[in-house]
């Protein structure tokens, strides 16, 4: 991959051209001192991944990603020296498109660069999805429920953030359905989703847990780096498998396992994100009965998603996020 970098910081800047160059495949494209650089060198020349720092001068890291996944699309990884410490940051970039965040490495006096295992990690599973694309609560029990809800299942990667913090607030906060999200994110961020999530949309957003049965009135993120699936018990449950999946949690895998053991129909969104993730789920549950719909491209931070779900005719309905609410309510209320 040819990727760019975005910091302010020449220590900072140095230590990723030592891991960018220690990488085979991977190639500095530009760097960039602060946010309006980073925008006119993508417009001028788009990197298939730029690693963007949060916190500079001008414009700061969030609003260079928003600009640029407007002008020049393309894969974002945040970078910054605290991700833990700048993490309402942090989903603010999320939810103009940037895909995850790590820490920066450390540049020692000997030149030395340590602290860079997570951040190689991450470079690593975003140029097989670049390369795969060619584009850029309340807790319940373990028995059956008599009654289970309706499902409002959600599938969503980069930009999914904002997306479902858009589609929760209109909807309902009273119902007899349950929400489960699959956001592509990792664990370490999971917690902190659900929470700014929750303060955005002023609902009890909640990390599922293994073995929890959803129950109405719910909203549940899968949380782990393991797969979400649904259980013949109708129960939540995390697995490894199937391990060639690189994308976890999975949309596909969770939504083809609701297809196979949730006893009713219901409604599964597919929306923004980069990738194809979710289309061959979206396709099942369309078989079986279920609503689906897929954000429309204008509407989109990335359309690969949605427009795979489109293409492989699982979407019964292309729709803008601001539109999705009244249909969900009109047919999960009535």
């Amino acid at each position: 991959m040819r990727i760019g970098i975005v910091n302010d910081m020449r220590a900072a800047c140095e230590a990723l051209r030592r891991v960018v160059n220690s990488l085979p495949d991977h190639v500095i494209a530009w760097t960039a001192v602060d946010g309006v650089e980073a925008i006119a060198m993508a417009k001028r020349d788009r990197p298939d991944l730029i690693l963007m720092d949060l916190i500079m001068p001008h414009v700061d890291g969030v609003q260079a990603t928003r600009q640029i996944m407007t002008a020049s699309p393309c894969a974002i990884l945040v970078v910054t020296a605290t991700v833990s410490g700048n993490i309402s940051l942090v989903y603010e970039a999320m939810g103009f498109g940037a895909l995850d965040a790590v820490d920066t490495p450390m540049l020692g006096p000997a030149g030395e660069v340590s602290g860079a295992g997570s951040l190689v990690d991450k470079i690593g599973i975003i140029a097989k999805l670049v390369g795969s694309t060619g584009e850029p609560r309340k807790k319940s029990g373990t028995t059956t429920a008599a009654t289970p809800p309706r499902l409002l299942v959600v599938g969503a990667s980069t930009g999914g953030p904002k997306a479902v913090s858009d589609l929760l607030l209109p909807l309902p906060q009273d119902w007899n359905t349950a929400v489960i999200i699959v956001q592509h994110v990792d664990v370490a961020f999971s917690q902190g989703l659900a929470k700014w999530l929750g303060d955005r949309t002023h609902r009890a957003v909640r990390v599922a847990e293994h073995g929890q049965q959803p129950v109405a009135g719910d909203v549940l993120l899968a949380g782990t780096n393991d797969h979400l699936v649904m259980s013949k018990s109708r129960a939540l449950e995390y697995t490894e498998e199937p391990k060639e999946i690189f994308f976890r949690p999975s949309v596909d895998v969770f939504f083809e396992s609701v297809a196979d053991h949730w006893p009713q129909t219901g409604i599964a969104l597919l929306l923004t994100g980069m990738g194809k993730d979710g289309a061959k789920g979206l396709l099942k549950l369309r078989t079986r009965g279920w609503h689906t719909i897929a954000q429309n491209e204008a509407s989109s931070i990335v359309w690969s998603m949605p427009k795979a779900a489109i293409e492989a005719g699982a979407a019964c309905e292309v729709l803008a996020i601001d539109q999705m609410p009244r249909v969900i309510s009109a047919r999960l209320t009535g």
